[in-house]
C-alpha cells in the first residue's frame, strides 16, 4: 500500500503542509512518497492506492503546474477509479479562495472516479492554511494524513 502526497509550492507554505500530511501517513505505518509536482509523471499516478494533491490558492483555483498534471491525466481516465483522493491548499487570507481551490482539485479527482476524504469535525474538504501553516494547521495536516492512511488501509 502506497500513498502519494504531491504539491506545488512557490513560497514553501504548501510544501510545509505536504510534509505534515506525509508525516501523518507514515505515522499510520503506510508508505508515502512526498513529491513536488514537477517530479510527478502522469503515469506515476497508477502506482498509488491514494493520491493527495496540494496547491497554493491562485485566484480561487489550483496552480497551473498542478492543473497541467490533471489535464495530462486524461490518458488514464477510468484507471484511477476507486483510489482514495484528497486536496489541500494554502491561501493568503481568510476568504481568499481556499475552499474553491480545494474544490477545483476535488472536481478532477471525482471525474476520475476517486473516493474523496472528507472530515465532519475539522476542515471538511481538506486542510487549508492561511499563509505559513501555524501549529494548528500543521496538526490538522498530520491528522488528515493519518485519516487518509487509515481509510486507504480499510479499502485496500
Amino acid at each position: 500500500m502506497k500513498i502519494l502526497v504531491a504539491y506545488y509550492s512557490r513560497s514553501g507554505h504548501t510544501k510545509e503542509m505536504a510534509q505534515a500530511i506525509a508525516k501523518g501517513v507514515r505515522n499510520e505505518g503506510v508508505e508515502c512518497d512526498l513529491r513536488d509536482i514537477s517530479e510527478v509523471n502522469v503515469d506515476d499516478l497508477l502506482d498509488y492506492d491514494a493520491l493527495l494533491f496540494g496547491s497554493p490558492t491562485y485566484y480561487g483555483q489550483m496552480a497551473a503546474e498542478l492543473k497541467k498534471l490533471f489535464d495530462d491525466s486524461v490518458k488514464h481516465h477510468g484507471k484511477l477509479t476507486g483510489k482514495i483522493g484528497g486536496a489541500f491548499t494554502s491561501s493568503g487570507m481568510v476568504g481568499g479562495g481556499g475552499e474553491t481551490t480545494i474544490f477545483s482539485i476535488i472536481h478532477a479527482l471525482l471525474i476520475h472516479g476517486m473516493i474523496i476524504v472528507g472530515d465532519a469535525e475539522m476542515q471538511h474538504y481538506g486542510p487549508l492554511a492561511i499563509e505559513l501553516p501555524d501549529e494548528e494547521a500543521v496538526k490538522k495536516c498530520v491528522k488528515y494524513g493519518q485519516k487518509t492512511a487509515a481509510l486507504t488501509k480499510k479499502i485496500t
